[in-house]
């Protein structure tokens, strides 16, 4: 899952909106300490660009991404559609323009098709819920609910095939367009192959002994259905490693009860989503919640917290979230070394208890608890 090592680097800087910008500068300060030889080149995102040009995402960082190494990403706004709209400069509104997630578009643009979301219990912080738990869930990032294949008002030709091709549309076939709406969960056999065959060559690379797959086919047949019966073909090239399965609901309770009984978990896009932000909760919360955005020429690395508005400029939210990602960047660039330097640093820093974020308990600053872990790396 790592890039090829190289001498220097050129990494797309993305702070975004919020607390996106203090918890980036942050990281700075933790990969300047390991003297990365990179080139930071800060690109336009987020909540400020919608309201002032109708795109989160400008063309021009679209550009920078495609000749970037890697991008570190710190957090964005997201609103509805009316709310959105409302905020938009006046010769923007009624246009017709409509606010799509700038990281949900990054990750479809890039196929940036795995979501790689280390979920790993460090001993002395306060907030775990067991100092041994050590998950690593790989969420499929492309496809399933979040592939935008929406509709509301449903178009009539829409409503048309569904009275003539799904018996369980009849309940629904005497609403009108403006009555219901339809978003369309989309899983193909090459996406649900690909996040599947990464998660068990990760176990294989990693020495994990299980990978289990999360799912809901009992009910929701035809898409899990097929994301199912293509894990378990994967699964016959790894007979070294456990296979497992579970419905998404029953994981969340068993997750709770045993987590030290699973290793790897691989789900479809939007159960992925749910049961990391579980395992993430575990092991501190949001604060130490990262996350890459993998494909096979780009990745993008991001704490999975929201930009937090009311905390913007204050530096009172804890780092370590977006230094862990940027550890993950570390790893992904072959800079395993520096990667290194990083995760034992937040250890220490964490174990020691004498730097606190207020989530900890404690009353220090963003940028203190930078600098007491960038203090540790020798």
């Amino acid at each position: 899952m790592a890039g090829n090592k190289k001498k220097h680097y050129r990494i797309a800087w993305l702070p975004g909106d919020g607390i996106g910008k203090d918890v980036m500068e942050a990281a700075r300060i933790v990969l300047d300490k390991v003297q990365l030889d990179a080139e930071y080149i800060p690109g336009d995102i987020g909540w400020e660009f919608w309201c002032k040009e109708g795109d989160p995402l400008p063309q021009r960082t679209i550009d920078l991404l495609n000749n970037v190494d890697a991008a570190l990403f710190g957090a964005i706004t997201s609103k509805p559609t009316k709310e959105a709209e409302e905020e938009l400069i006046p010769e923007l509104k009624g246009k017709g323009l409509i606010y799509r997630s700038p990281i949900v578009r990054m990750r479809q643009l890039f196929d940036l098709y795995i979501c790689l979301r280390p979920c790993k219990a460090f001993v002395g912080n306060p907030l775990n819920y067991k100092n041994d738990i050590d998950l690593v869930v790989f969420r499929e990032n492309t496809e399933d609910l979040y592939s935008g294949v929406e509709f509301y008002p449903v178009p009539q030709e829409i409503k048309f095939i569904l009275q003539k091709l799904s018996k369980n549309f009849k309940s629904f076939e005497n609403l009108e367009a403006d009555e219901f709406a339809i978003s369309c969960k989309i899983n193909t056999k090459k996406g649900s192959e690909r996040i599947i065959r990464a998660a068990f060559e990760f176990a294989r690379q990693n020495g994990r002994r299980k990978v289990t797959i999360v799912h809901k086919a009992n009910v929701v047949r035809a898409t899990d259905g097929l994301f199912l019966e293509t894990a378990k073909a994967v699964a016959k090239e790894y007979p070294e490693i456990q296979f497992d399965e579970a419905n998404v609901d029953a994981i969340t309770m068993w997750l709770l009860k045993n987590p030290n009984n699973y290793d790897v978990l691989v789900a479809p896009n939007l159960y992925g989503d749910i049961v990391s932000d579980l395992c993430a909760q575990m092991v501190g919360g949001l604060g130490f919640g990262c996350s890459g955005n993998i494909g096979e020429r780009l990745a993008v690395f991001e704490p999975t917290h929201g930009s937090a508005p009311k905390y913007a400029g204050l530096y009172k939210v804890n780092p370590i979230a977006t230094i862990l990602a940027a550890k993950m960047m570390l790893e992904w660039l072959g800079e395993l070394e520096k990667a290194k330097l990083i995760e034992n640093a937040v250890a220490e820093v964490i174990k020691e208890g004498k730097v606190r974020t207020y989530d900890m308990g404690g009353n220090n600053t963003t940028i203190e608890m930078a600098k007491a872990i960038a203090e540790k790396i020798n």
